[in-house]
């Protein structure tokens, strides 16, 4: 059966577009509220208030919520249970200058769009009238809304269902993520009070065209996975006049960024798909305003993608290409300082400085050896504290904190050094390759759900291993080893004072996951636009299908 809800998904996401809630705002509240007073609303929740929950994020000072639904099938006596999620949060409209009161308004944006003479692709999916523009409408409130209709029809026709569906509606996924870790919880407490089998995730996160002449529309099996090497620099600081007296680590860091930044050894490959290469996503020193000496310390950090290394695999690379970087800022300084001193009638003699590169498991070990205890107690102590005092201090900024005041108050060997550390979010990455029942049952139900929606879609909808973009799918499930997650805990200064990866509460849960998602263009952008078509119909009906061949 091919369900007609295009006008029905599209009510509900201009509905949701309209409620502004970007993240780390009072707007996720808000919209919350709207999505929990719609399924409140519903004959199905008035009768069983026990399956509906406005869940308060933990320990979270903005005072966000997540909505989360279940409907249980009366068709058979499965206790199988599929899960729906996506993030009602959105990205802020910076970009939208003095237009931003517009943002939100889907009705409107698209005249003020065509007066700003954005380019012919963009002036003709206006004209199309294929597009819905706004904030949140491709990420992802129109996902969320498929699902609400979703949650709807299910709710009307349980006999359709031998099974359970949930439905999350998480906060805070543009941030760090809080909304869905606090949401494992419930799914824990429904497991065990519910008697339920959970047996797949289906995310609807946002997906867009590769380049101009991608026709196709893509469902994701599995998810990328996201790491943020982090690299501590200290250089021995020196009066501008006497340049060769220090060794700049602004320097050592700009080496580091040539050798890492889009370097394609680093892509990940498997099953015929490739990730993006890493890139830089911080450099900067710690000087504070003007003087005439050099920086003392910096740091760089770098976004990088896997689908099959792990944070052992990416640590180990980065400390070989730190090593690299170190040596070659070494060799280009005592190559300048020869030319100098020819230059200058002067004698040379080769720089004293070596190259020193730790991981933080390696720098921490050092000092705890040489310490002892003690040193271990007052750095538990010290990023406790911490956290305490600034419990809204930037993860990355803590890291950096952290390591300042171990390297500061417990190292006695100051000369210039490479600290690599882990500084962000862990998002595991999740492969689906029909490696078990589960994953072949979600493989086989998702593409006969496309081969059959095919037939009703505009263009070609197309499969793929791994999502792109790390998503809250990435906390459903994890395919990393546990030895790994100790490796990532040992090279994080943050773990277990400001942050932890709930790698228990994930095991708990731990199905294949699909992105059956959005599509559009532009996410993040001032033109962010969803193609209603496909998203709207076309991707109900793929979920739709999809959950009747896995629940039949």
């Amino acid at each position: 059966m091919y369900l007609q809800c295009f006008e029905d998904v599209k009510e509900i996401t201009e509905c949701l577009v309209k409620i502004p809630s970007i993240v780390n705002t009072d707007g996720e509240k808000n919209c919350a509220k709207e999505i929990y007073k719609y399924y409140s609303n519903l004959t199905y929740f008035k009768e069983n208030p026990d399956y509906l929950l406005l869940q308060e994020i933990k320990d979270d000072e903005m005072e966000r919520y997540n909505v989360i639904s279940m409907v249980k099938g009366t068709k058979g006596n499965s206790n199988k249970t599929i899960i729906l999620m996506g993030h009602l949060d959105t990205v802020g409209v910076e970009d939208f200058g003095s237009f931003r009161d517009y943002a939100f308004d889907p009705d409107k944006l698209p005249e003020i769009l065509k007066s700003l003479n954005l380019g012919h692709e963009v002036d003709t999916d206006i004209l199309s009238g294929e597009y819905l523009f706004g904030r949140g409408a491709l990420d992802m409130k129109s996902g969320i809304a498929g699902h609400m209709y979703l949650m709807k029809y299910f709710s009307e026709h349980l006999d359709e269902l031998d099974g359970n569906i949930i439905s999350i509606s998480e906060a805070d996924e543009e941030g760090n993520s809080n909304g869905i870790i606090s949401a494992l919880e419930v799914l824990k407490e429904w497991k065990e009070k519910y008697n339920l089998e959970y047996i797949a995730a289906i995310n609807a996160d946002y997906s867009t065209p590769y380049d101009g002449k991608d026709e196709n529309q893509y469902v994701y099996f599995g998810n990328v996975g996201k790491l943020l090497p982090s690299f501590h620099v200290v250089g021995k600081g020196t009066q501008v006049g006497q340049a060769y007296e220090g060794l700049d680590p602004n320097l050592i860091v700009a080496e580091l960024t040539r050798n890492i930044e889009l370097n394609t050894d680093f892509c990940d490959e498997m099953m015929g798909e490739v990730t993006l290469p890493p890139i830089s996503l911080k450099q900067s020193d710690f000087k504070e305003g003007y003087t005439a000496q050099t920086a003392i310390a910096a740091q760089s950090y770098y976004n990088f993608f896997t689908f099959t290394m792990s944070p052992g695999d990416v640590i180990k690379k980065m400390k070989e290409k730190a090593i690299e970087s170190f040596d070659n800022a070494l060799d280009y300084v005592n190559k300048s300082y020869e030319k100098y001193c020819k230059l200058s009638n002067m004698d040379f003699t080769k720089l004293n400085w070596e190259t020193r590169v730790y991981t933080w498991e390696e720098f921490y070990n050092e000092l705890a050896t040489i310490h002892g205890e003690k040193f271990k107690i007052y750095m538990h102590n010290f990023a406790k504290e911490l956290n305490e005092l600034f419990p809204s201090l930037d993860l990355r900024e803590f890291s950096t904190i952290v390591i300042n005041e171990a390297w500061t108050k417990w190292s006695d060997d100051k000369s210039p050094a490479i600290i690599i550390y882990y500084s962000s979010q862990f998002y595991g990455r999740i492969t689906v390759t029909g490696k078990n029942e589960l994953e072949r049952q979600l493989l086989d139900s998702v593409r006969e759900a496309v081969e059959f929606v095919q037939d009703y879609s505009d263009k070609p909808i197309k499969t793929k291993m791994f999502y792109p973009y790390v998503s809250d799918a990435n906390f459903i499930a994890s395919s990393d080893d546990i030895g790994e997650i100790k490796t990532l805990k040992k090279n994080m200064p943050a773990w277990g004072t400001k942050y932890t990866y709930p790698i228990d509460d994930i095991l708990e849960i731990n199905v294949p996951v699909v992105n059956i998602g959005t599509f559009g263009k532009d996410g993040h952008k001032l033109t962010e636009r969803v193609h209603m078509k496909y998203t709207f119909e076309n991707v109900p009906n793929i979920t739709y299908t999809t959950i009747r061949k896995l629940l039949k």
